[in-house]
């Protein structure tokens, strides 16, 4: 026993003791870089830091945020979520344009950044967001009237940095100048119960370029005609004619019961290919799915659904190419008679497949969709009984 060699932390490889270190969230890790010299320098790995996840640490301020960013935060973040203090007792300031500017300085790689009940009404622009961003997901936060504008004639020419001088002329080896894309990257912009987001705001984004993926749920502000004036036509209205991919989604909340922003997809949407529909959506935008020539995929989901409302929708689409049920409870009609007990009935439900549980359904749309793939996620039947 005398001859036993005690083994510490300290033994392991360093590769090995950052990976264990991977195991512990942001708060964690910083408490762990006060342990010694070599523990704060292999906190400061950048492997450590490449998804940041700040919603769960509920004392976040400002000054937090600047000590992450000075002492952790560098070229290897590629995500970040922040919780902000919109529905705080403490209240104040959380995000700032010096700070955001300073993270696009210090972070040129970061893609994803994704905000959470944070009041983004003391920033004037979208402009002041990171340079690199291509995916951008607000829930529950407010936003200025302004917000998605691309106009930053407001902002001061000192605060300019180095994010900002990616969108300006630079020059080669050759000495010419070589011009840089302007304008919003963001490809993919989700908005979850945002309820100051408008109409306005909608229209906004038309100038972005580079937007494919967009996703409104539960956005009590957004109406059909809105969505209407967005998309793009053949008479030359532009719109968001970059858009591939449209989510529209109600759950029910309090302000949303009667929106029907679907109805807005009526006059058709060229270029659009891939469609969600959720919710209390799902009913008025099958009225208008048919009219989407350009449809390739189409999701449905947390929603009640007859087999007659998803053949009218469909069938004139023939370029469906996949079809995905998720959370639908389908309604079937069943007629009874003496013979059938309660029994029977339950019998029936017992046999329904999860995979498939309207093979009548799945019958009618292989005949007027033969290349269609159809796809059940935890779908439930409801019988009907006359």
């Amino acid at each position: 026993m005398a001859d036993m060699i005690s083994c510490t932390l300290d033994c392991f490889p360093e590769n090995i003791l950052v990976d264990i270190l991977s195991y512990l969230n942001v708060r964690e890790l910083v408490r762990n870089g006060r342990v010694s010299k070599r523990w704060r320098r292999l906190v400061k790995d950048q492997k450590l830091w490449r998804t940041v996840d700040l919603t769960t640490w509920k004392g976040v301020t400002s000054r937090v945020l600047w000590i992450l960013l000075r002492q952790y935060l560098g070229c290897g973040l590629r995500c970040l979520r922040l919780r902000g203090l919109l529905l705080s007792a403490r209240g104040g300031s959380f995000l700032s344009e010096s700070w955001l500017q300073a993270l696009a300085s210090k972070c040129p790689r970061l893609h994803k950044l994704s905000l959470l009940h944070t009041d983004l009404r003391r920033l004037h622009s979208c402009s002041v967001l990171p340079p690199s961003l291509q995916v951008l997901e607000l829930h529950g936060c407010e936003l200025p009237g302004d917000f998605f504008s691309q106009s930053d004639s407001t902002a001061k020419p000192n605060q300019r940095t180095e994010g900002n001088r990616a969108c300006q002329p630079s020059s080669n080896k050759t000495g010419r100048k070589q011009v840089s894309p302007t304008g919003v990257s963001i490809e993919t912009l989700v908005l979850d119960n945002v309820p100051s987001f408008t109409d306005q705001h909608l229209r906004s984004l038309c100038s972005w370029q580079r937007l494919v993926h967009l996703e409104l749920r539960d956005v009590i502000r957004v109406t059909a005609a809105g969505v209407r004036g967005c998309a793009p036509d053949e008479v030359g209205a532009q719109g968001l004619r970059q858009l591939r991919y449209l989510e529209v989604g109600n759950s029910g909340r309090l302000g949303s019961q009667m929106q029907m922003v679907s109805l807005g997809l009526g006059d058709g949407w060229l270029g659009l290919e891939e469609l969600s529909l959720r919710g209390r959506e799902v009913s008025p935008g099958l009225l208008c799915v048919s009219r989407l020539r350009d449809l390739r995929r189409l999701r449905l989901s947390n929603c009640w659904l007859t087999e007659m409302m998803v053949l009218r929708s469909c069938r004139t689409l023939k370029d469906l190419c996949r079809i995905q049920f998720c959370e639908v409870d389908f309604h079937t009609r069943h007629r009874t008679s003496e013979r059938e007990t309660g029994e029977d009935s339950e019998r029936e439900r017992e046999e329904v497949d999860e995979n498939d549980p309207v093979p009548s359904l799945r019958h009618s749309l292989m005949t007027l969709l033969p290349r269609c793939e159809l796809v059940f996620t935890r779908c439930t039947i409801t019988v009907c009984t006359d």
